[in-house]
């Protein structure tokens, strides 16, 4: 079985930092693609908020350069799936991966980056204008909207929070909620209800993102008079939440109710030794790219501390 210092599940900008910092120290780590290479970047048009990039650049063409400076340091970049974890609860340890449901490999030290994928409502039109007038990130992607009516989805902390955000640079944003009250805190609701140019349609369910090749319109449905209309909006905004990439490591590594692994305030350490948890696998509060690749430099600097303590306490064993 193969055996590694260090192996990195994910290929966000969390995973390709900590690729970066690990190859660096000499680690020689392997990185797991999963699925989806670069992940949720790869599906977002126009990135402007990262640093280093003045004039924006595509999501995809950034997820690149970030391969191609990992691979620079020594990073051996795999494509394939991590589909399950048996992770040693003893320090010092191998822990133990399976690829592609058929092939085992083990790591002293394994960094988590697994990412959150954000939840759609599953329409055919939605998936038709991702990129080009449908998100699932007003943080992200707002900026693009400015001076343009937008629709939010959502009932919610999340559906709030991002159509008070459209409301500072849209002069109208429509949220749509499915029940016929919020979900979201008191608070929340009260700020939401308090902009004036938003407007909130209860009791309603979209039914089709409309449009030619960006977004036009929303038609929707009052699911308790059946009364149907089209919303005009160049924006289609998704704030029904987030799933985090975590199912495989339930049941070893502390998480909260959604699915987030928990690690220790500050750090990118879980409870088990040797495994370090960063990005949207583990942050449900700022979920961008650049705080992603900064734990990702957080969990290779911890794993390259955790293996150099490891081998001096060995060192030590061995002369006494």
């Amino acid at each position: 079985m193969e055996k590694h210092n260090c192996i990195i599940i994910g290929s966000g900008p969390a995973g390709y930092t900590a690729a970066i910092y690990a190859a660096r120290a000499n680690l020689k780590p392997v990185m797991y693609t999963g699925m989806e290479p670069g992940g949720q970047l790869t599906t977002t048009t126009d990135v402007e908020n990262f640093p280093g990039y003045p004039e924006g650049i595509m999501g995809p063409e950034m997820m690149e350069d970030f391969k191609k400076q990992a691979e620079r340091f020594g990073t051996e970049i795999r494509f394939g799936m991590v589909t399950k974890a048996e992770l040693s609860s003893v320090p010092g340890e191998y822990h133990t991966l399976t690829i592609d449901e058929k092939d085992k490999i083990q790591a002293k030290t394994v960094i988590i980056a697994t990412g959150a994928s954000a939840k759609y409502l599953g329409l055919d039109s939605e998936k038709q204008f991702m990129g080009h007038g449908v998100s699932a990130c007003a943080i992200c992607d707002g900026f693009f909207y400015k001076g343009l009516e937008v629709v939010v989805v959502g009932g919610g902390d999340s559906a709030a929070e991002e159509a008070t955000y459209l409301a500072k640079m849209c002069p109208k944003v429509t949220v749509l909620i499915r029940k016929d009250h919020w979900r979201a805190s008191k608070i929340m609701e009260n700020r939401v209800m308090n902009t004036p140019n938003i407007e909130v349609l209860f009791n309603t369910e979209t039914l089709e993102v409309m449009g030619d090749k960006t977004v036009s319109g929303v038609r929707v449905k009052n699911n308790q008079t059946g009364e149907e209309k089209v919303i005009p909006a160049e924006g289609f905004f998704v704030a029904i939440g987030h799933k985090p990439n975590t199912g495989i490591f339930k049941g070893q590594l502390d998480m909260d109710d959604v699915g987030y692994i928990k690690t220790k305030p500050g750090t990118a350490t879980t409870n088990l030794s040797g495994v370090f948890a960063t990005g949207d696998a583990q942050d449900k509060i700022y979920r961008q790219a650049v705080t992603a690749a900064g734990s990702g430099c957080m969990g290779a600097l911890e794993a390259e501390r955790y293996l150099q303590e490891y081998e001096e306490k060995v060192e030590s064993a061995q002369l006494s």
